[in-house]
């Protein structure tokens, strides 16, 4: 079976815009990568049940969320001045788009019209005080996703807050509830268990995974357990970048930049405690996006700076993961979509 996989992409040495490769089930192996549309510094990408695709994009000086037709045909471009947004996600229940604004700590909501083109709504800038790290020297929102509930949640990297949001029909978002992490965690990403009330939220600066249980009455997170991604005798820097969730709720995956590694974690009946099972290398360097496979047999991993994505056969029992490829090109990848 062929699955394919989109990549977005930086542009800033040799890449072009969002490439695909495929997966062959068959042979286990990467192949046939093609520049799918030209692309200024697509990083992260999201795709409506409709097959529109959103892009994260730089235009003319601008920065801001472009949208394609399933035929990969530019349909149009919303910036605005300043750096683009780092994340976006698709809400297909209130035909929206979301994105968050590193360099501006800012929350962005754009509305899907009929032909699948965007219009900007709504936005909201974050004000409150930073962490103690060097990156956090004013905030810088990393992620915008929607919980299960359909809430809208923010990452905060410089911040160290998590800020939960209802959203209006029309694309308009209240606070509700705002969780504030240790400091120096450097809040980038989060994901929900499948089938219980608790998130796994990755902080970049302190390498660390936080396990949060998440109150749909009023968006509120608890901390349960924090833990570190790195082996105990590394002491070298590092960023953490992904974070995914096995479709059953028992695995979480990490990848950390600067070990080059994925770190693996088994996750208990409750869904309370993680214990790290593997660390196994991705195979190059800066890994900052991975993903795994529709039916969670394989996971993809690209490194950035080495311009290499790297294979894995994921055992469904174990959790565990084996590099089964390694050293594909793939030019400055940073975003892994299985399409």
């Amino acid at each position: 079976m062929i699955q394919k996989i989109i990549l977005g992409t930086y542009t800033r040495r040799v890449s072009e815009g969002i490439y695909q490769i495929e997966l062959d089930t068959t042979t286990e192996t990467l192949n046939n990568l093609q520049l799918v549309t030209k692309e200024t510094s697509p990083t992260y990408l999201a795709k409506s049940k409709e097959n529109y695709l959103y892009s994260v994009t730089s235009h003319e000086g601008e920065g801001g969320v472009s949208s394609y037709d399933p035929q990969s045909k530019l349909l149009n471009i919303v910036t605005e001045e300043g750096a683009p947004p780092c994340y976006v996600a698709v809400d297909d229940n209130r035909q929206l788009v979301y994105g968050a604004n590193y360099h501006k700590g800012e929350v962005n909501t754009y509305a899907i019209q009929n032909d699948g083109s965007l219009k900007a709504v709504a936005s909201i800038i974050h004000t409150e005080p930073t962490g103690p790290h060097k990156n956090q020297d004013h905030a810088h929102a990393h992620y915008s996703d929607l919980t299960p509930d359909q809430r809208l949640v923010v990452c905060d990297l410089g911040t160290d807050r998590i800020y939960t949001y209802d959203v209006a029909e029309t694309g308009e978002i209240e606070e509700v509830a705002v969780y504030v992490a240790e400091p120096g965690t450097g809040p980038r990403h989060l994901v929900f268990h499948p089938n219980k009330a608790l998130a796994y939220l990755f902080g970049e600066l302190d390498s660390s995974v936080s396990v949060l249980e998440y109150d749909k009455t009023d968006g509120s997170f608890t901390q349960k357990q924090k833990v570190s991604t790195l082996p105990a005798d590394f002491d070298g820097d590092n960023g953490g970048a992904a974070i995914r969730i096995s479709t059953d709720g028992r695995h979480l995956y990490a990848s950390n930049r600067g070990h080059n590694s994925i770190a693996v974690f088994a996750i208990d009946e409750a869904g309370t405690t993680i214990e790290m099972i593997q660390s196994i290398s991705t195979e190059g360097d800066f890994p900052r996006d991975f993903a795994l496979s529709s039916d969670d047999a394989y996971v993809v991993a690209a490194n950035q700076n080495s311009d290499n994505l790297t294979l894995y056969r994921r055992d469904a029992e174990t959790g565990l993961l084996v590099m089964i490829q390694k050293d594909v090109y793939a030019p400055e990848s940073v975003c892994v979509y299985f399409d």
